[in-house]
C-alpha cells in the first residue's frame, strides 16, 4: 500500500470534526470562496476542531483508537477480565493483554463502543463551518452550514486505513477505504468528472486492490487495480506521483496474471506499464527515479519473454535495463534511490547469468 496519501495535495485543513468548535479570530484562515457569505451575514468564521485529537494532518491517537494498530477501532473487542479494548483482529494475536499483561481468558465484541466509533467516522469532517453573529458575546453558534468535505474526510480515512494495513489489520483498512471510495463516487456524481477526484479515486481503488491481494482475493484485487488504471489513465502524464501509481497498478495486475499462469495477459499489462514509464522518462529525462522505474518495467517484460520462450527478446530487454541503470549517476543525497538501483541491477545480472529467477516485485 502506498505510503503517500492521495489527498495530501487537496486537503486544506478547512474540515474537521463536527463534535466541537473552537473560535478563531484569524481571518487569514477563511476559505476564499466563502468570504462573501461571511460578510453578507455579518459573521465570523469558526474553525471546527476535533476534541479527540483525530486530525488528517497530525496523526494523533485518540480514545477511539486501538493501541495495537493505532487506527480507529474495528470490530471493537474487550479482553476479559481486564476489559481493555482493541480491534478484534489485533487482540486475537495475543495471549496476554498488551496494556496490562493480564492473561486473556476471553475476548468479547463490544458492539456499543463500535457504534460510537462508526458514528464518529460518519460525522467526522462533515461540518464545514458555522457562522457566529459578531455582535453576540461568547461562543454562540448560528446557522451551522453543512457541506460535502469528502476530500478532508478522505485524507482522514486513508490515514486510518494505512495504519491498519501496516499492522496487518487488513479488514479494518478495507472498511475505511470502502467508505472513502463511496464518498468520492458521490462527489463525482454531484460535481462531475474532475482530475482531482479521478486521481483520488484511482489511488484509493489501488489501495483496495492491495487489501484484497493481502486477503488472497485475487479476482477482486484485479478488479480494483483495473478500475484504478481506468481512472488514472484519464489524467495528464505530468504528475510523477500519478504516473508511478498508474504504472505500479498495471504491474500489479500483471503480477497476478503471471502467478495465475496467464503469461500473455501478464505481458500485456507489463508492456502497458513499460510504455507509461518510457513516456515519463521522455517528459522528465532529468529525474533519476523515472530511469529506475523504466529499468524495472524492462526487466518484467523481459522476464515474461523468457518464460514465453522468446530468449532473444528477453536478453535484449535485460541488456537495455542494465544499460539504463549503469549509465545513471546519482549523488550522495540519493542514497535510498542508489540502494534501489543496485537491487534492481543485481536482479538483472542474475537474470543474465541464470536461466530463470522469480518475477521482480511490482512495488519497486
Amino acid at each position: 500500500m502506498s505510503s503517500v496519501c492521495p489527498f495530501a495535495k487537496a486537503a486544506t485543513g478547512g474540515g474537521g470534526c463536527p463534535m466541537k468548535f473552537a473560535k478563531s479570530d484569524n481571518t487569514d484562515q477563511k476559505e476564499p470562496n466563502m468570504k462573501e457569505d461571511a460578510k453578507s451575514n455579518d459573521s465570523s468564521m469558526v474553525s471546527p476542531k476535533c476534541p479527540f485529537g483525530y486530525d488528517s494532518h497530525t496523526f494523533k491517537l485518540g480514545p477511539l483508537s486501538c493501541m495495537i494498530c493505532q487506527a480507529l477501532l474495528y470490530q471493537s473487542s474487550k479482553c476479559l477480565p481486564c476489559s481493555h479494548k482493541f480491534c478484534k483482529a489485533c487482540i486475537s494475536r495475543f495471549k496476554d493483554c498488551p496494556l496490562c499483561g493480564a492473561d486473556i481468558e476471553k475476548i468479547e465484541l463490544d458492539t456499543e463502543l463500535q457504534v460510537i466509533v462508526d458514528r464518529f467516522i460518519d460525522g467526522h469532517a462533515r461540518i464545514k463551518r458555522s457562522q457566529v453573529n459578531a455582535d453576540e458575546a461568547g461562543d454562540v453558534m448560528k446557522n451551522v452550514i453543512y457541506e460535502d468535505v469528502s476530500m478532508e474526510r478522505g485524507s482522514f480515512l486513508v490515514q486510518q486505513a494505512m495504519r491498519a494495513f501496516r499492522a496487518q489489520n487488513v479488514e479494518s483498512a478495507k472498511s475505511r477505504l470502502r467508505i472513502c471510495e463511496e464518498d468520492i463516487r458521490g462527489q463525482l456524481h454531484m460535481s462531475g468528472d474532475t482530475s482531482e477526484l479521478h486521481s483520488q479515486l484511482g489511488a484509493v481503488l489501488g489501495m483496495l486492490g492491495d487489501c484484497c491481494r493481502a486477503m488472497g482475493d485475487t479476482v477482486s484485487a484485479i478488479t480494483y487495480y483495473e478500475e484504478s488504471v481506468e481512472f488514472l489513465s484519464k489524467l495528464p502524464a505530468k504528475d510523477l506521483e500519478l504516473v508511478h501509481t498508474l504504472s505500479v497498478s498495471l504491474n500489479k495486475v500483471g503480477d497476478l496474471r503471471y502467478y495465475g499462469g496467464d503469461l500473455q495477459s501478464a505481458r500485456s499489462y507489463y508492456t502497458r506499464s513499460l510504455d507509461v514509464r518510457r513516456n515519463s522518462v521522455k517528459e522528465h529525462p532529468d529525474v533519476p527515479s523515472q530511469v529506475v522505474d523504466l529499468a524495472v518495467s524492462l526487466a518484467k517484460v523481459a522476464d515474461l519473454d523468457r518464460n514465453l520462450g522468446q530468449e532473444n527478446l528477453a536478453v535484449d530487454g535485460f541488456k537495455e535495463a542494465i544499460q539504463c541503470l549503469e549509465s545513471l549517476k546519482l549523488d550522495s543525497s540519493d542514497a535510498g534511490l542508489e540502494k534501489r538501483r543496485c537491487s534492481v541491477l543485481d536482479f538483472l545480472h542474475n537474470q543474465m547469468d541464470e536461466n530463470q529467477n522469480p518475477v521482480l516485485d511490482s512495488s519497486v
